[in-house]
Formats: structure tokens, sequence, C-alpha cells
């Protein structure tokens, strides 16, 4: 572990033998948030591992369902890493599966990302130029495109363990800063993207010469979008920033990383939840249906008056012709 690795843990030992009383505060502040930590993440596995089963045995999947599928598996991955680093920081377990930990929320977390980035390209792609994406996109791009983004994210992971000394590797200084910078840029990029690609597409459906109506797909993205850029994306800056803002004399404590980390699983944890609430809204009410149900009309790409006529399983087919 090099120098500029953030410090993810806190000193709970007990100064010259005698407590002190701002000192067992701040442990109970730390341990705190750590146990939050654990019960945002279990409820995000729940809802995650849901939207796994239904997806991946109980639906048919289409362009856009193969993507949020792999979200919802990166989330899945990061979610359980995180719980056992923060079961480590309040049990004060062993920490010698620490470098391990790192690689799998690096990878889990930049999978997300890119899950993300990718899903909002796709989505504007087919209404920005439908004719296109309908006739000349190739049939398994979305398949394709996620095998290589977790390749990308696993490749980068290892990477960076290997050069900052995570891995068997000792610490290289020059070749772990172009890691981080590189995994820097990447976040940025990332983050961008959606935003842009999602902007881009609400000023189509404003300004458009040909009306666009609203979708609950798309209502489910912008959400997802939002939920990141205010809940996950400070983790990824916070992460890979912290060293070069320390260089410079600034300090953050340790409640501020763990305050971070718990957002980080907030994110992870309301994306099953955004969903599912998209899902139960039909005509501006919320209505009690089965969560495959719910998860189907929250992937519906068709104005909600177009498919009012027809079955579940008929929207579903309709709207989504596109296989993967």
């Amino acid at each position: 572990m090099g120098p500029t690795t953030p410090a993810w843990n806190i000193n709970n030992t007990v100064v010259n033998g005698s407590y002190d009383p701002e000192n067992v505060f701040c442990i109970i502040k730390f341990n705190t948030l750590s146990v939050l930590t654990v019960i945002v993440a279990m409820v995000g596995l729940a809802g995650n591992a849901i939207v796994l089963w239904i997806l991946g045995f109980n639906m048919h999947r289409n362009a856009f369902s193969v993507y949020v599928l792999n979200l919802a598996g990166a989330d899945f991955l990061y979610l359980c890493a995180q719980i056992v680093w923060s079961l480590k920081c309040v049990l004060q377990l062993d920490s010698s599966y620490y470098p391990f930990v790192i690689i799998v929320l690096m990878f889990a977390y930049l999978a997300g990302l890119c899950m993300i980035a990718a899903i909002n390209v796709e989505r504007s792609l087919s209404v920005l130029w439908p004719i296109w994406y309908h006739c000349q996109r190739p049939r398994h791009t979305s398949a394709i495109m996620c095998a290589l983004l977790w390749a990308f994210c696993i490749m980068l992971s290892l990477l960076y363990g290997e050069g900052c000394g995570f891995l068997l590797s000792q610490y290289e200084h020059s070749f772990c800063i172009t890691c981080e910078l590189i995994i820097t840029a990447l976040i940025i990029v990332l983050s961008v993207v959606p935003s842009v690609f999602s902007l881009a597409l609400l000023v189509k459906i404003i300004c458009g010469s040909h009306r666009i109506h609203v979708t609950r797909f798309y209502v489910t993205i912008t959400l997802t979008v939002v939920v990141f850029l205010f809940f996950g994306l400070p983790f990824g800056i916070y992460w890979f920033l912290l060293p070069w803002i320390t260089l410079n004399g600034i300090i953050f404590s340790d409640n501020v990383n763990k305050v971070i980390t718990c957002l980080s699983c907030v994110n992870s944890c309301a994306n099953p939840i955004i969903y599912f609430l998209v899902g139960s809204i039909r005509h501006c009410r919320f209505q009690r249906q089965t969560l495959k149900l719910l998860l189907q009309r929250a992937m519906q790409d068709i104005p909600e008056e177009e498919s009012g006529e027809k079955g579940p399983s008929q929207v579903w087919e309709t709207g989504n012709s596109l296989v993967q």
C-alpha cells in the first residue's frame, strides 16, 4: 500500500492507557456510520437480488434491460464488498483481505458507472437517430458491450492494484499515479457523458419538430443518473482525488470518508427502488402489482397512453422488440 492510498480505517486504541472523551465520541460516531452503511447495503443487496432474479430468469431481455441487469450485478457486487469492509471496521477483524476488497470495490464501482453511461448513450441514440438505430444496429450489441465493459474495468482495476501495491507487487509511485490519473479522467468522462446525452434527449423532447413522448424508461434512467451524480459520484472523486488533495495539506477526517461511503451505498440501493417506484405509478397514482410487472413497466419504452389497452406481456413485447 503506497503513500497515496486514502485512509480507510481509524485507530481505535486508547491513548496512553486513558480514555479521551473526544476520541471515544469519534470512535462511536465512526462505528455508527459503519453500521448504517451495512444496513443500507443489506437493503440494497435485497433489492438488486430481486432485479437480478427477475431480469435474469423471469423476463424476456431486450437491448436496455441487458444493461440494467449488468448494472444490478455491479451494484450487488459493490454492496457486498462494502458490507465486508464496514464489518471489518466495526469488528476490527483481520485486514489480510484488505487489498482484495479494495480491488473489488473499484472494479464494481467502475463497472456500474460504465453501465449507466452505456444505458444513456443507447437510449439517446434510439431517440436521436431512430432509423439508424432500429435498422443498422447489430442485434447483440448490448451483450457484447457489457462484456467489453466488464473486461475493461477488471483490467484497469488489476493494473491499479498491481502498480499501487495492493497485489503481490511492490508499490511503484509513478505507475500508481498514472493509474490514478487515468481512472480519475475516466470517472469524469463517464459522469459527463450521461449528463450530456440526457440533456440532448431532453432538448429533443422539448424542442424537436416531432413531438416525442416521455416514457417510463426515460424517467427511470433520468432518475438513475440524478441519484448517481448526487450520491455515487462523490465516492469516486474522493477516492481518486484524495491523494492529490492531501499533497496540498488538506486533510479529511475518517468520518467524511464514511459519510461518502454510506452515500455511495445509498446510490446502489436506490436503483431498484427507482425501478419499482416508476413502475408502480400509473396515471399519477400508485398501483399495487407484482414486482415483475412493476419492473416491466419501468423498462417500458413506449408512451403510457399507447399501452393502456394492452396487457403487461403485450406492452413488454411491443415496446421492447429489439433483443440484446
